[in-house]
């Protein structure tokens, strides 16, 4: 097997891998005896190298090279048709002991699941190149970084890789000889849905992944690594890995304070990230800046403050529905260096095209298949789940806060769902502890555009139910004792921007009008604004939430911030029930807050 490596100075290649350290030589060794790839390439992170691969993808129909006028830098991708999504029927936590896995996620044995992987692996990367990724999610050196090496036999993992995260000698040389590192091996196989495995070792630090090409299944770095993995590490080393955006918001006076917010899916995460703030807020001197979109790693700083990054360094986003008025940062950020995963591509100027992009779909296009399109047939040409893989680098609204090592300080947390009726607009958490049990019982209902009934309470814990790499009671205590080591204490929130009248219709704007509310979220955090008592925590008193600006009648902000406490005991049963899951795993803290809410109530 050849060993391979394009020097950034000149075309010959060299037969040496690109570090000494034993544990990382040891370990490839390993599994390249065991997947048998013809060749191997260390990735470098050079220009010269990934012109080079893309050209290479190009040549084999991996990539497609899209208009260097119009969207410069940019590439097209399809998957299979058969691998268009994560699998979370297919995706495992394999730790030692069953009890440690939890109810939430699916568990098989260490040594049953290696066996099992060693037979997909044998032999599944002859005829193909083995690509050496050293990858480190935050930046390489901040007190945030971790380290991880992914194999792979797909130019295009490597591709989404160097947007994703940091790529290149420069993690080798951080690493040094340590053997603490991430160990990731993923490979194509044949793509036999049948024997789809995305496995998480986390005793091992090691995550499998087999038989997919599809991003959330195969970028290790991404939710395998930074919150499956970290999750775990994060327990073990007194820190947190969450399922969080990072919004900062800068007020006229200059001032930039920072929020960490969870949301499951389809509950505007992205569009908060992204916010814009109203004209009559930005005329003010409001802005609003992106930290991160999706995952924020958080440690108690020197001064007793909790201070998070973003590992990431790239966004990867739902496209359908991202359009100029949704989300015109999240659009302006694949203008350039983007990888468009299973979108339409429209033939007339070589560019992509997507449902909710506008009105005017392509006339001559190929769907997200390859196969020609005709939009007036009815049939969707993008695939609901396809994705744009962007540099943050090209966000209009990206913090020059993004590129700090030290990451910024939290002064709220916000957790959300999707609600008809229960949740209020706001409301804030009694305390800490309070608030953790608040992001416990996180939900979601069911919409028409969901498969199943409609209304149907889901619940998602801190938005973590896919992605917690240990038991969920466990994960609940950590938060727990967390608050016992952070001296100053974000106040912690929940939101519900989905609250409907009687004809079904919602009655917040939403949107960038968000910030009136995250306004007030902040006046909380900085006890620079009052609140009201209620029995599931504090409200805004009537007036408090800025409507300038807004046609929004008083009696409607009153609907918005109304507590039914019908509803709610309705819940608490619910609760109740969820909470039942995690027997005595379930911190006693959560039981209590849970009773608590029930005596309100009465």
């Amino acid at each position: 097997m050849d060993i391979l490596r394009i020097d950034d100075s000149r075309e010959e290649t060299e037969k040496m891998p690109l570090t000494k350290n034993k544990a990382v030589l040891s370990w490839i060794d390993e599994m390249a005896a065991m997947t048998r790839p013809d060749r191997m390439e260390w990735i470098d992170g050079s220009e010269e190298q990934l012109e080079k691969l893309r050209a290479a993808a190009c040549g084999t129909g991996e990539l497609y090279r899209l208009s260097e006028e119009k969207l410069p830098g940019c590439y097209l991708h399809r998957t299979a048709v058969n691998d268009v999504a994560r699998v979370e029927h297919r995706t495992f936590i394999c730790c030692r002991r069953q009890e440690d896995a939890g109810p939430t996620n699916n568990w098989m044995a260490p040594q049953e699941m290696y066996a099992k992987l060693k037979k997909l692996y044998a032999g599944s990367m002859e005829g193909r190149t083995m690509y050496v990724i050293p990858y480190s999610m935050g930046i390489v050196g901040s007190p945030f970084a971790k380290y991880g090496i992914e194999l792979t036999d797909s130019i295009y993992v490597v591709m989404n890789m160097v947007i994703m995260t940091r790529v290149g000698t420069e993690v080798l040389d951080a690493l040094g000889d340590s053997g603490d590192f991430v160990r990731g091996l993923h490979s194509k196989a044949q793509l036999d849905e049948e024997n789809r495995y995305i496995c998480h070792f986390p005793e091992d630090n090691t995550i499998m992944s087999v038989n997919s090409g599809y991003g959330g299944n195969v970028l290790l770095g991404k939710k395998c690594f930074a919150l499956r993995i970290a999750s775990f590490l994060g327990r073990n080393e007194g820190w947190m890995a969450e399922h969080m955006l990072i919004l900062g918001v800068e007020n006229p006076k200059g001032e930039v304070r920072y929020i960490a917010a969870a949301f499951p899916s389809a509950c505007g995460k992205t569009n908060l990230a992204m916010l814009i703030p109203p004209e009559i807020y930005a005329k003010k001197g409001y802005k609003a800046w992106c930290v991160g979109d999706d995952i924020a790693w958080l440690r108690v700083g020197p001064d007793g403050r909790l201070w998070a990054v973003n590992p990431e360094n790239g966004f990867f986003g739902v496209a359908p529905g991202t359009n100029e008025k949704s989300n015109p940062n999240a659009l302006a950020s694949t203008r350039r260096n983007t990888i468009f995963t299973n979108v339409v591509h429209n033939l007339e100027d070589n560019t992509v095209w997507w449902e909710g992009l506008n009105k005017t779909p392509p006339e001559h296009a190929l769907d997200w298949k390859g196969q020609p399109w005709d939009a007036s047939l009815g049939t969707k040409g993008a695939h609901p789940n396809s994705r744009f893989t962007a540099p943050a680098s090209g966000c209009p609204c990206l913090s020059h806060e993004f590129y700090n090592p030290q990451g910024v300080p939290i002064s709220a947390i916000v957790f959300g769902g999707r609600r008809a009726k229960t949740a209020p607009l706001v409301y804030q958490s009694r305390s800490w502890r309070h608030g953790v049990f608040v992001g416990s019982v996180m939900a979601s209902e069911t919409t028409a555009a969901a498969s199943g009934a409609v209304g149907v309470v889901r619940r998602d814990p801190m938005a973590m139910l896919p992605f917690c790499g240990y038991h969920m009671g466990d994960y609940w205590q950590h938060w727990l004792d967390m608050g016992e080591k952070i001296g100053q204490k974000p106040k912690i929130f929940n939101v519900n921007w989905f609250r409907t009248d009687d004809k079904g219709d919602f009655i917040w704007p939403g949107f960038g009008d968000n910030l009136r509310v995250i306004e007030w979220i902040l006046a909380r955090a900085f006890d620079e604004a009052d609140a009201a008592g209620s029995p599931i925590g504090f409200l805004p008193k009537p007036g408090d939430i800025n409507l300038e600006g807004l046609d929004l009648a008083p009696e409607t902000m009153e609907e918005l911030l109304r507590v039914d406490p019908a509803l709610w005991r309705a819940e608490v049963d619910n609760i109740r029930e969820f909470y039942g899951k995690f027997g005595d795993k379930l911190p006693r803290e959560l039981a209590e807050e849970l009773e608590t809410l029930s005596k309100n109530l009465q």
